[in-house]
């Protein structure tokens, strides 16, 4: 499984949310696209035409599980995919901002 840190980040990386609505709601990485777990096979398209093309895709959640098994399944499409270890939790841990949809403080649910 390839994985990354979330200190690995850079600005300007791509990043895929694969957490449900009600967990972006309340706070999510500034910038990233959301795309949840359960609607991922019917919305593959979005992420096709957002992710850098030569890029890689970072993908996170709130701890690492659900995005492990969004990575495997891009990885099997031969994109470029990390599972970001410990996801939001860390993430949020490690002091990167967590955002609303209106741009203020979010948290972790």
């Amino acid at each position: 499984m390839p994985t990354a840190e979330v200190t690995d980040l850079k600005d300007g990386d791509f990043l895929l949310d694969v957490r449900e609505d009600d967990e972006w709601q309340a706070g999510h990485a500034e910038g990233a696209l959301h795309i949840p777990i359960s609607e991922f096979v019917a919305r593959y398209g979005e992420l096709t035409e957002a992710a850098p093309q030569d890029g890689r895709v970072h993908v996170i959640c709130r701890s690492g599980g659900r995005s492990a098994q969004v990575t495997m399944y891009l990885v099997q499409q031969g994109i470029d995919a990390v599972n970001i270890d410990g996801g939001m939790q860390v993430w949020q841990a490690a002091g990167r901002p967590v955002v609303t949809e209106d741009g203020k403080p979010g948290f972790v649910l």
